[in-house]
């Protein structure tokens, strides 16, 4: 009889096996995960890294039609006259080609003339073509908006101003009023006379100079600073006036009587009418002196003749040129352009502000007033008055005349008004937001007569998006509005 031992496996062996098989299944997991999610990562760096490169090759395509604007103005479809997109191999510096851009180019355009150009740049790396990067931005030159204030001539702002915004003038300038922005002269130095306040003569001012009392800030003046030139500043009235018969503009010859009153609707529509009859006074400035000549005041206009009744101003051309003087007053509600000037004769065209010129609430609003002499604020204007708009007197001045009360003739010699006028010699206020820009030396307020208190303020939203023809004051497209997609 044989005795027959049987090997018995312990338990313990079978659970041990088990929890090598757990644990083992559970670091594979681990392991894989933690492989898995490096992959990714370095995936993920690798993406963004090309994708940051595919933003500089885009941005190199900003670059690039900056510099052919610079060659070519105005040009919004890079040399070929066809649609875009318009692509261009990007060069590896150390050779070779590294990738590609994309341009979509937009253009605000207004009577032909091309205003702002709004680029969209793609770029992508050839290394990650799917790792795309897309910047965007505005081509705009600068314009006089920029500023409250250009002037050719000496000017003097008085201690009841407050101007919001940058000034230049390139002579002389007199600074007595509040103001938040920089102040800039073409003059290191000058000479203040009584015509400026300062009695007696200061001669060699610093070219920006405060008075006695000046509410003005030292620090924010500049002087000399490069001048501006005006007859760069200055538009082709010739050219204005075949954009607005050849464009789409609007087009109103000689009015054969005193000229046409101007009003603005608020709805993409003007009044026109042609001014039959006009008042006759005495009046004050600087280059003629007290003579009677001075016709502001309307006394008689008519729609027939010439004159519109609700005529509607072309958006893709809103520019209305007047071969004659010009009243203007109203409500703006879109970006529109006005000019005066008499091409057929040698005697030069005024416009006159009738009275308030305000914005739509809510609308893109902007104006541009163009006069060939000078831009009058006129006598018969509300005693709280607001306008709003670019003003431009492109050989004559911004301003408003001296006057004098019928009480007053004794002693000027019979220059002065009727009575019924006599209430409209002093005014309380005037507000300006936009800029002004004059030739010739620019006031409103004479002492006796004007406005007590002025507020002049540039509008920034006509410094992004000017009306139409806004002179520049440089011919380098200055990049704003940069974005990227995503």
């Amino acid at each position: 009889m044989y005795n027959i031992t049987k090997n018995k496996q312990s338990p313990n062996q079978g659970y041990l096996l088990i929890l090598v098989l757990v644990f083992g299944g559970i670091f594979f997991v681990l392991i894989s995960s933690f492989i898995g999610y490096i992959i990714t990562q370095n995936q993920v760096v690798n993406f963004r890294y090309e994708q940051q490169r595919a933003t500089e090759i885009a941005e190199a395509g900003l670059n690039y039609y900056k510099w052919y604007l610079a060659h070519y103005p105005g040009d919004v479809t890079n040399g070929t006259g066809q649609p875009g997109p318009y692509v261009h191999q990007f060069k590896d510096p150390e050779g070779g080609f590294m990738g590609e851009f994309s341009l979509d180019i937009a253009s605000t355009s207004y009577c032909g003339s091309v205003a702002s150009i709004d680029i969209a740049s793609t770029g992508f790396t050839y290394e990650k073509p799917e790792a795309k990067s897309t910047v965007r931005a505005n081509y705009s030159r600068p314009t006089v908006a920029n500023y409250s204030f250009i002037t050719n001539s000496g000017v003097n702002y008085g201690s009841a101003s407050v101007v919001t915004g940058p000034i230049h003038s390139n002579q002389g300038l007199r600074m007595d009023a509040y103001h938040n922005s920089s102040i800039g002269s073409g003059q290191a130095t000058w000479n203040c006379d009584s015509s400026f306040g300062c009695s007696p003569t200061i001669p060699n001012a610093p070219g920006v100079y405060a008075g006695p009392g000046a509410n003005s800030t030292p620090g924010l003046f500049t002087f000399p600073v490069s001048p501006i030139d005006f007859a760069g500043l200055t538009l082709d009235l010739n050219d204005m006036k075949t954009r607005a018969i050849n464009n789409g503009g609007t087009y109103f010859g000689p009015s054969g009587s005193q000229g046409y009153h101007v009003t603005f609707n608020g709805n993409n529509t003007v009044d026109v009418r042609r001014v039959t009859s006009a008042n006759t006074y005495w009046a004050y400035d600087s280059t003629q002196l007290w003579h009677q000549t001075e016709r502001n005041v309307i006394n008689g206009s008519t729609f027939s003749g010439g004159g519109a009744n609700d005529l509607a101003i072309n958006s893709s051309c809103p520019l209305l040129f007047f071969e004659d003087k010009v009243w203007v007053d109203g409500i703006v509600n879109q970006k529109v352009t006005l000019a005066a000037a008499n091409l057929a004769s040698a005697v030069q065209t005024n416009i006159v502000i009738n009275g308030n010129i305000t914005y739509s609430p809510g609308s893109d609003a902007g104006l541009l007033v163009l006069a060939e002499d000078d831009v009058d604020v006129g006598l018969l204007v509300p005693d709280i008055m607001t306008i709003n708009g670019i003003f431009i007197a492109q050989n004559g001045r911004f301003g408003r005349n001296h006057y004098c009360q019928n009480d007053c003739s004794a002693t000027t010699g019979d220059q002065g008004l009727s009575a019924t006028l006599d209430g409209y010699v002093v005014r309380n206020s005037l507000g300006v937001l936009g800029t002004i820009v004059s030739n010739q030396r620019s006031g409103v307020t004479w002492g006796s007569s004007g406005f007590s208190t002025r507020n002049y303020s540039f509008d920034q939203n006509q410094v992004d998006n000017p009306p139409p023809l806004t002179p520049e004051t440089s011919d380098v497209y200055i990049l704003d509005n940069w974005q990227q997609d995503g």
